[in-house]
């Protein structure tokens, strides 16, 4: 468990390092004529911790570690997972098993027409730790910073490890510490405040203030909610309503694949059919949000993918296949070629005088269950949520109750944006799921003129 600060971290370090430089050594003497094998390690040690009503429910901690391993032999490949344990005999085992069953297989697939390897023998060692405090002192500040308040959250803590090995010689490693505490203050059932803290370097009063904003927050959702009837509201959007849309389009908006295919949602962008506000810019920023610079193929990655500049599409996430299947050169993305570090640039507005920007209309904190509704037209659907306010000249009058919206990315950054905010946020990747992940996404607020809402 991490609950020495950076000592414990550094030793751990070295424990997940030393196993998987003894597979890869261990792989490499495995090796049969013929044969190029890539593996790719993912590792972490993470406290987790569950709050609800202000108090501890749930504490736990999770170590785990996996090889990715990738098997090719005549045109052909197959991949397996191995699980790390630390014990250096039960991993080798395992991954002796795991090469002999992809042995076996490989005869019976097809050669893959779109293989392609970085055979490269080059090497990096990023490895960057932030000055973490031990879980139990964070624990303790949070609650005696939350006491009285149902602060609901997901408290999660330490660091996490990546590594690429190929048989061309190629050594990559990777590690980060970080924190992330998500959570919201309930007022009732359908009136929160929600928000998220992310960090590698602790300010204990940075997330006193973060918890004391939501506490404030709570006179706001006291007020007799409002209910609006359906149709077109100016509305500012916070930069954690801008990041559910923008979640949309990372999930393939800016593949090199789907837009050959023209089944991306910003096709007709791509095409020159339709442009966006020139003060939109997009990029994948991969150094920017703390990720490696290496891809899962081992291919490296640009600190800075330009997607759209100024409003006109520039750029795209190209995978090794793709490249291959394209004639393209590869910018190191996943085979899905989504976006794990996607960045919008700022604007003009000052985010302190949102309210006065908004004048009347619709403050809205956060969306939720969105999807496209027309994916071809680049529309979006989904509901508003938690703190979304009705305002009247610069002033919140009070919570607004659930509303649907549809509309379409091509009109909320296009003709309908009024401005953006001057201040970019950080907005972590804080999923879980199988493991903690790296990445997220930085925006700005938007200011929009006539946000259609249909319910």
């Amino acid at each position: 468990m991490v609950t020495k600060g950076g000592k414990t971290q550094f030793v751990e370090k070295w424990l997940l390092r030393a196993a998987f430089d003894t597979l890869v050594e261990h792989l490499t003497q495995r090796t049969e004529s013929g044969e190029s094998w890539t593996v790719a390690f993912d590792g972490e040690e993470s406290d987790f911790v569950r709050i609800n009503r202000a108090r501890v429910r749930q504490p736990g901690t999770v170590r785990q570690a996996e090889l990715t391993l990738r098997l090719v032999r005549d045109g052909r490949q197959a991949m397996a997972q191995v699980p790390v344990s630390g014990g250096a005999d039960e991993d080798r085992a395992r991954l002796d098993a795991a090469l002999s069953d992809l042995r076996a297989l490989l005869p019976h697939i097809p050669a893959d027409p779109h293989l392609n390897l970085h055979e490269a023998s080059d090497t990096s060692d990023d490895v960057a730790l932030g000055d973490l405090p031990p879980t139990q002192e964070v624990l303790a500040l949070i609650l005696e910073a939350a006491a009285g308040t149902d602060l609901v959250g997901i408290l999660a803590s330490g660091p996490t490890w990546r590594g690429f090995a190929s048989s061309f010689g190629q050594r990559d490693w990777f590690g980060r510490s970080a924190l992330h505490f998500d959570f919201s203050l309930v007022l009732s059932d359908d009136k929160a405040y929600k928000t998220t803290l992310a960090t590698s370097h602790f300010d204990a009063d940075a997330l006193r203030a973060r918890i004391e904003a939501g506490r404030r927050a709570m006179d706001d959702l006291a007020l007799p909610p409002v209910e609006k009837p359906p149709g077109e509201y100016r509305a500012w959007i916070t930069s954690s309503a801008a990041e559910e849309l923008l979640s949309l389009l990372c999930w393939d908006a800016f593949s090199a694949r789907e837009l050959d295919a023209r089944k991306s949602p910003l096709s007709k962008l791509y095409a020159g059919e339709v442009s966006l506000d020139p003060r939109v810019t997009l990029s994948e920023d991969t150094a920017a949000r703390g990720l490696p610079s290496f891809g899962p193929d081992g291919f490296r990655k640009p600190d800075r993918v330009p997607l759209v500049t100024e409003g006109r599409a520039v750029g795209s996430l190209v995978s090794p296949r793709s490249a291959a299947e394209l004639g393209l050169e590869t910018n190191g993305a996943s085979t899905g070629e989504n976006n794990r570090a996607l960045t919008m640039a700022g604007g003009s507005l000052d985010a302190h005088r949102a309210l006065e920007h908004l004048d009347t209309g619709i403050w809205v904190s956060n969306l939720w269950y969105s999807n496209w509704s027309d994916r071809t037209s680049a529309r979006a659907t989904g509901m508003t949520r938690f703190a979304t306010f009705w305002v009247e000249g610069g002033r919140i009058v009070g919570p607004l109750k659930s509303m649907r919206f549809d509309d379409t990315i091509y009109r909320l950054l296009g003709e309908g944006l009024l401005g953006l905010s001057s201040t970019v946020d950080e907005l972590p990747n804080v999923s879980t799921y199988g493991q903690r992940s790296l990445g997220g996404l930085a925006a700005p607020a938007w200011l929009v003129e006539g946000m259609r809402f249909t319910l």
